[in-house]
């Protein structure tokens, strides 16, 4: 069975985002990008999957810069064994990345996509159930464990009551929650291993899908200050003060 992975280059976990004077959006200058906390995770299952034995071949697409390749790199040294880089500079909306990962599906025909469940940049959350909808595919979305048997996905997803387990016929979508897994660090001969990995680079008009964004961005703008908390000495005051002061009972 092939697994294709989608990973995403974002700013990374640790910086601290700071939005533009024109807040036309966040800045990019000279800050560190790595790859989405939630695709490190899938491609951590995929390479656990692949270890257990049934799976043949991982393969990790990512749309964005040039620079992704090194995101592509990422995972070629935690485990994957090639990379296709469909590279634009354009702001690429969840439904357009759909529709390119619908494309590349075709292409390559895996038994299984894995992704993260959302982008720590937008949080859209919505990539794989779009992904899922344009294949005609079974999704599960959410996954905490996911276990293959035959043909068939066994995925513990997390929900509001507590967890559910439900079976999915591959070929199908998996999206993951933080739960599943905690990603390998990349060993040093790894690292120079995936620098022989092959990296396909194309671009979004030779699957000829339409990129251009749907929506406009109004105005980006940090959120407001926590204001200090206090102190009170009886519910009673709690109760005064929500009341009388702060109006919102």
């Amino acid at each position: 069975m092939k697994i294709l992975v989608p990973v995403k280059r974002v700013i990374d976990y640790n910086v601290k985002v700071r939005v533009k004077p024109d807040q036309t959006g966040v800045d990019l200058a000279n800050v560190k990008m790595s790859m989405n906390p939630f695709c490190e995770i899938a491609v951590e299952e995929a390479v656990r999957m692949k270890e257990k034995g049934g799976v043949d071949e991982i393969v990790v697409v990512s749309i964005g810069p040039a620079q992704a390749q090194e995101t592509i790199r990422t995972a070629l040294a935690m485990g994957a064994d090639r990379g296709i880089l469909i590279q634009t500079d354009e702001t690429v909306e969840p439904l357009a990345v759909a529709k390119l990962l619908a494309k590349v599906v075709e292409e390559e025909a895996p038994g299984l996509v894995i992704l993260g469940k959302q982008a720590i940049d937008d949080d859209s959350n919505q990539t794989g159930q779009m992904l899922a909808a344009l294949l005609d595919w079974p999704q599960a979305t959410f996954a905490s464990e996911v276990v293959i048997d035959g043909g068939k996905a066994s995925v513990t997803r997390e929900i509001d009551g507590g967890l559910q387990t439900i079976a999915v016929e591959t070929p199908a979508v998996i999206t993951t929650d933080l739960r599943l897994n905690e990603p390998r660090y990349a060993s040093l001969p790894n690292i120079m291993k995936a620098k022989r990995k092959p990296i396909d680079i194309k671009a979004p008009g030779d699957y000829g899908v339409d990129i251009a964004p749907r929506l406009s961005v109004v105005k980006v703008t940090e959120p407001a200050k926590r204001e200090a908390g206090i102190k009170v000495e009886s519910v009673a005051e709690l109760v005064d003060k929500l009341k009388n002061k702060e109006g919102v009972i």
